[in-house]
């Protein structure tokens, strides 16, 4: 896409999000291609990002726009170390701290002249808050014992030789009941296929996956894996193909409520959803409308709302706020991080953002070409990691250091 925009020889070039959906890596490896084409080139850039940290590593202005207005501009240096408009401190404090953990994300809590009240998640509704009849498990809720996922393509010239992809070598790690477990590494580590072997919706080519003390690599029959099904949910990257376009929003988050018959009437359902839209901060006129007609922070409270229909044990969160700005992204992560505490969830968080893995992961594990290089406490992680790559990782993670303390 670079390559694309230079075709012309422009003069300016407008990279929008150029790295929205990165990891760390290869972030690093854009934004430094960027800022040579500009020296070398002598051309100008208007990057466009809700990254906090991208813009404080790369930009020597900074414009601020809120519904539409341009309230503020400046150097980088000022905007971000001292801004004067109310919402332009509020975007800023609501950024992931990378160098410590907070309880809590501050909110964006600016709203220009009272045009309307600032909406708080009510975490107790009566979906949400009825006791679940699941047993504590007698150790770890979820465990994975040399875990192995190999992916078989026929080669494009030949046509019948077969190339073999290990996508997932060995893997194992425990979570425990009531735990954030957090999953790191660069984009093609395996992340995203671990979540999937978990879920069933890769068969292991070898390897077990137990849940609540039950293999579920044993499990043969489809249906008797759906009790287990109904337990974990996922939360997938994508806001817009990890939704039905055909569907309303009610029918997309009724869908697992029908499908594991929790409730005994369409009214119940009813009321179940309208409970859910409530508790992920949508407006109930939202169960009328169609995914394409809502914003990707939208679209992933509808996912938030769809995994939560089930009323799971373990959620699984891949990459739930790549897509969102900060003030969104908090939002969300707050919200989790409520029904972590409310619901006693437990929850596998992958991401390549490495300071909302500071802020939301117990435990994190390292990933690197399908293996596990390094499972430490989160905090560990980030004042003394243990293994080279994942030193490599923290060095490459923006810094953010104008932050107010």
């Amino acid at each position: 896409m670079i390559a694309l925009a230079l075709c012309a020889e422009p003069d300016v070039i407008i990279a929008d999000e150029p790295t929205t959906a990165l990891d760390v890596s290869i972030q690093a490896q854009i934004l430094e291609l960027l800022q040579k084409l500009c020296r070398e080139k002598q051309v100008g850039m208007m990057l466009i990002t809700h990254d906090m940290g991208v813009i404080a590593e790369v930009c020597d202005r900074v414009a601020v726009m809120y519904r539409g207005k341009l309230v503020e501009e400046g150097s980088t240096k000022k905007i971000l170390g001292d801004p004067d408009h109310p919402y332009t401190r509020s975007l800023v404090s609501a950024v992931p701290r990378p160098d410590k953990r907070l309880h809590r994300f501050p909110l964006v809590t600016y709203i220009e002249e009272a045009q309307e009240p600032q909406r708080l998640l009510d975490i107790s509704t009566h979906w949400l808050g009825k006791s679940r009849s699941y047993e504590k498990s007698h150790g770890p809720l979820l465990s994975l014992e040399k875990l192995c996922m190999r992916f078989v393509t026929k080669n494009a010239i030949l046509k019948r030789n077969r190339i073999y992809l290990d996508a997932v070598k060995d893997v194992s790690f425990d979570i425990e009941e009531g735990e954030v477990f957090g999953l790191v590494g660069e984009s093609g580590s395996g992340k995203s296929t671990v979540a999937r072997l978990i879920t069933g919706l890769y068969k292991a080519v070898s390897g077990r996956v137990k849940f609540s003390g039950t293999d579920l690599t044993a499990i043969k029959k489809a249906t008797d894996l759906d009790p287990f099904r109904r337990q974990m949910q996922m939360i997938f990257q994508d806001p817009f193909s990890s939704l039905n376009g055909r569907m309303r929003v009610l029918d997309i988050v009724a869908e697992p409520i029908r499908f594991h018959q929790l409730a005994d009437s369409k009214k119940e359902i009813e009321q179940i959803v309208r409970d859910l839209i409530d508790h992920v901060g949508l407006d109930r006129n939202a169960l009328k409308r169609y995914p394409h007609e809502f914003s990707g922070g939208q679209r992933q409270r509808i996912s938030i709302a769809r995994a939560l229909a089930t009323r799971p044990r373990f959620l699984i969160c891949d990459e739930p706020t790549s897509a969102l700005d900060v003030s969104i992204q908090a939002q969300i992560l707050n919200l989790l991080k409520d029904l972590q505490d409310d619901l006693g969830l437990t929850m596998l968080f992958i991401s390549h953002d490495l300071p909302v893995i500071r802020q939301m992961c117990d435990r994190v594990g390292v990933m690197k070409s399908g293996r596990l290089c390094e499972v430490t406490e989160t905090e560990k992680l980030f004042t003394a990691p243990e293994h080279d790559y994942s030193k490599h990782l923290l060095e490459l993670m923006p810094k953010f250091d104008m932050l107010s303390p």
